[in-house]
């Protein structure tokens, strides 16, 4: 009798270890039955390749894998490599400067020389930045400048377009041009472009009203709009003539409309600072006698105000949530500025990689050609992102990359940022931190999910050959939404 008590207490004992232990294993083989099957089963996926790597983040155990090892294009999913390349190589407190400097003497308010603007990669600078530049001058008795206003872009190269960018993005916002030396219109920061904000007319027949942010002359305007019935048709069409700054706007806007804004990437970035700087000194009583120029800044010009950016940490929230282009683009010039001396897409692609591969990413399964994932050239597996995302949470700068993705179903622009019209369930809305991704024929998103057992998982979905991106996003959704019962 006592001997069949003691083999009950070690065989209750056992079962105490094991079933702790299976239990995880039958949620597992359940978890992995649904995505197969889903995968499997989705018209919509028919004729496409979907890469999925699942993990758990805790200790980076590969929980589900499906074509993890392809390599696929990871569209704006490249971001996650950039922003972690970028605070390691920088770090989150890195700023970028912009120096405003004089050559020659200042007499009876007067400077006897040219006045320099010498940018130093800086993607948030906005008009209000150039009038504090102004006033500073204005401080220091300045009242005319008998020389040149010069802007020196020379602390990166002088391609302005990343290797693949399409003919078809040149105009727009997410597709402007690259240069040490811009500006934004608003704190959205999409630097190198214009906002532009068309309202209808006061009366049917009349064109649209037109305003652009920053207030400026640097772009022309041709407004071919007309205001229609209230019942008319919302549709206008805006075109940037290749290689100058007039902008063609047609189209429709119905009389009650609350109107429409667009953001329009200019021709010359460097030139844009130029106009507004120049607006600025004109708008403090500064008089420029001389032209406005791109140069270099001679070794003994006198540095008289520099300005400084916010944050990278801080850049990092309209970088990952709005999926900024330019910043991803920005900062690989500026890592191959800072590590090699040279601000350039090869430089910068070579020190991300050698960066990358401190995260344990195998990088000769890789192929980069930007950073912001806007070339179709580009090619990650599924299986590398998860595990960066499992790397980096060892990193002290784990919380400033984590706070940057947007966050599912979460309305506010700086926080759901292009997760925030998706996911809104009660299983998944505020549980998943992602990135998402889109170019023509390609969806992914990749990111952690806090899931319904308290687990955290780490995930990566990539869809290629996708005859539909906005499917794309349902088949991302029903997907995470698996994963977040876990």
């Amino acid at each position: 009798m006592l001997l069949k008590r003691v083999n009950l207490i070690i065989l209750i004992s056992f079962l105490a270890t094991v079933l702790p232990q299976t239990q995880p294993v039958f949620a597992e083989n359940n978890l992995v039955q649904q995505l197969n099957q889903f995968l499997s089963e989705d018209p919509d996926l028919h004729g496409a390749i979907a890469g999925v790597s699942i993990r758990n983040a805790t200790n980076g155990e590969v929980i589900y894998d499906h074509f993890g090892d392809v390599r696929l294009r990871p569209a704006s999913n490249m971001k996650l490599l950039t922003a972690a390349a970028a605070l390691s190589v920088l770090g989150e407190d890195y700023k970028f400067k912009t120096e405003v400097l004089i050559e020659g003497s200042v007499e009876k308010n007067i400077l006897l020389g040219n006045l320099y603007l010498k940018g130093k990669g800086d993607p948030t600078l906005l008009k209000e930045d150039f009038d504090r530049m102004a006033a500073e001058l204005k401080k220091l008795g300045i009242k005319k400048i008998n020389g040149n206003l010069v802007g020196d872009d020379t602390w990166y190269d002088d391609i302005r377009y990343s290797l693949d960018l399409p003919w078809s993005d040149e105009q727009t916002y997410y597709g402007a041009q690259i240069s040490a030396l811009t500006a934004s219109p608003t704190n959205d920061y999409d630097s190198g472009s214009v906002m532009i904000e068309v309202k209808p007319g006061n009366r049917q027949g009349d064109k649209a009203e037109l305003t652009t942010t920053p207030i400026t002359d640097f772009v022309k305007i041709i407004n071919q709009t007309v205001t229609v019935a209230k019942d008319g048709k919302k549709k206008l069409t805006y075109e940037r003539e290749h290689a100058k700054n007039t902008i063609t706007i047609t189209g429709t806007l119905p009389v009650t409309s609350k109107g429409q804004k667009e953001w329009i990437g200019v021709w010359e970035p460097t030139r844009y600072a130029l106009a507004l700087f120049k607006q600025s000194l004109k708008e403090n009583g500064i008089e420029l006698s001389g032209k406005i120029k791109k140069g270099t800044t001679p070794i003994d010009a006198k540095i008289v105000y520099t300005h400084s950016s916010i944050k990278l940490s801080e850049l990092l929230v309209p970088f990952m949530k709005l999926s900024n282009n330019g910043h991803a683009e920005t900062l690989v010039k500026e890592m191959g500025k800072v590590v090699t001396g040279e601000g350039s897409w090869e430089k910068g692609l070579e020190v991300m990689e050698a960066e990358l591969a401190k995260f344990g990413i195998n990088t000769e399964t890789l192929v980069l050609r930007d950073g912001s994932g806007i070339s179709h050239v580009n090619l990650v597996p599924a299986t590398q992102l998860s595990q960066l995302l499992v790397a980096v949470q060892q990193q002290p700068w784990f919380p400033a990359f984590l706070h940057s993705l947007p966050v599912a179903g979460m309305s506010e622009k700086m926080v759901g940022g292009t997760l925030r019209s998706r996911m809104k369930t009660q299983n998944v809305k505020g549980k998943v931190f992602a990135k998402t991704g889109t170019i023509s024929t390609v969806s992914t998103i990749s990111g952690y999910v806090n899931t319904k057992s308290g687990q955290t998982l780490i995930f990566s979905i990539m869809l290629n050959n996708l005859m539909d991106e906005a499917k794309g996003k349902k088949i991302e959704d029903k997907l995470i939404s698996i994963i977040a019962s876990y």
